[in-house]
């Protein structure tokens, strides 16, 4: 009863918490984002954990499409995606690392289908699939004996790459404890297989060892670390030094409690809405839109439009149009060096790379190069 009670709050912590993560902008981030689904794939793990323990599954059968996938098989990859796009190593951007999810999606596919027959009894499997299916199924955890080292190590070999002290501490902390987990969870299954004890026991601690995973993760990961740029407003927020019914957006808090020299050292390349607005650029090329704007940007940082012109104009001295347009110079410079594109014209690069117009597009060129388009295809062919 007591172990239910701990994984029932740490079921819906983890759930409250990875939704905070997600919608909240001041952790607006990839790398956050892999964490928040890290913190899912795992509360799912505690749940059907606690669903085994109170035995729904006789009265709950559809249940079992939740218990059968093996979830063990994502939760280290969503940590391995939080670990690169912390460190910001170029693999984030590799379409290679697709490749670390088939094990997952193999085993959910295999095992939805199956329980399809075997639960749902939507249709029937022919006994010779079946058979084989069960088959593939066995091999789960061998897969596992294998994939979790290798994910242990591929992660490891990234968070070297960090250059913040702090951030490495961290991101290795949580590496330890994730693969302490899951090591000593896969230790106790073959304990289980090759000696025939009984480690129910041991899972339910191993499920508590996951609760503190998810509670060091809000503590240290969220609130201790990742607010810390933004330590200020943060504060204001938590001892409620503003009415409740009046909020305000964190960046007004933190100018209204900042004066003026220590308001200047929030507009540095390190600030969060910066590094955001630099990844949604360099990332997902919202330059490409050739309506956008401070208020679409605001609206994706999750900020005011007049904080956005603040930042771009603190920290690269130049305004928000520029510094869009600069990114559009840059593509349109990468697709005239680029030989799949030798039969597009200048103007239509310049258009799909966000520019509105001719004159738009040549001024701007001229004005980060120094040369027109023209000039600049003839002196790169």
């Amino acid at each position: 009863m007591i172990f239910t009670i701990f994984f029932n709050t740490a079921i819906f912590q983890g759930l409250v918490l990875g939704a905070i993560i997600l919608k909240s902008p001041l952790f607006k981030s990839n790398a956050n984002k892999y964490l928040a689904y890290a913190i899912f794939a795992l509360s799912i793990l505690i749940a059907n954990l606690v669903f085994e323990i109170i035995d729904i599954y006789s009265s709950m059968p559809f249940l079992r499409f939740l218990d059968d996938v093996e979830w063990a098989f994502i939760f280290p990859v969503f940590i391995f995606m939080f670990v690169i796009h912390q460190v910001n190593h170029p693999i984030r951007n590799s379409k290679k690392i697709r490749w670390l999810y088939v094990p997952f999606l193999y085993s959910a596919f295999s095992n939805i289908f199956y329980d399809c027959d075997a639960v749902a009894h939507f249709f029937t499997i022919p006994v010779a699939l079946k058979n084989f299916i069960e088959t593939l199924g066995n091999f789960d955890f061998f897969i596992i004996l294998l994939f979790m080292p290798f994910m242990a190590v591929y992660t490891f070999g990234f968070i070297k790459f960090s250059k913040d002290n702090q951030e490495k501490k961290w991101i290795t902390f949580l590496w330890f404890l994730v693969y302490a987990l899951m090591l000593s969870w896969i230790s106790a299954i073959l304990i289980s297989l090759f000696f025939h004890y009984d480690v129910s026991y041991v899972m339910r601690i191993l499920a508590l060892f996951a609760t503190f995973l998810i509670h060091c993760t809000a503590y240290y990961g969220v609130f201790r670390y990742r607010l810390a740029d933004n330590k200020k407003g943060i504060e204001a927020l938590l001892y409620q030094e503003i009415p409740s019914d009046n909020l305000v957006s964190v960046e007004e808090i933190i100018l209204k409690k900042s004066n003026d020299a220590s308001a200047l050292d929030l507009f540095t390349k390190e600030n969060p809405y910066f590094k955001r607005l630099q990844e949604l650029c360099e990332e997902h090329e919202i330059y490409r839109d050739s309506s956008l704007n401070r208020e679409k940007v605001a609206e994706q940082l999750g900020i005011s439009a007049g904080y956005v012109s603040q930042l771009v104009n603190a920290i690269t001295e130049d305004n928000f149009a520029n510094y869009i347009n600069n990114y559009r110079v840059e593509a349109v410079k990468k697709m005239i060096l680029d030989s799949d594109y030798e039969n597009y014209s200048l103007l239509a690069m310049g258009l799909e790379s966000g520019f509105t117009s001719k004159t738009t597009f040549h001024n701007a060129f001229k004005k980060s190069t120094g040369m027109t388009p023209k000039s600049f295809r003839n002196n790169n062919k």
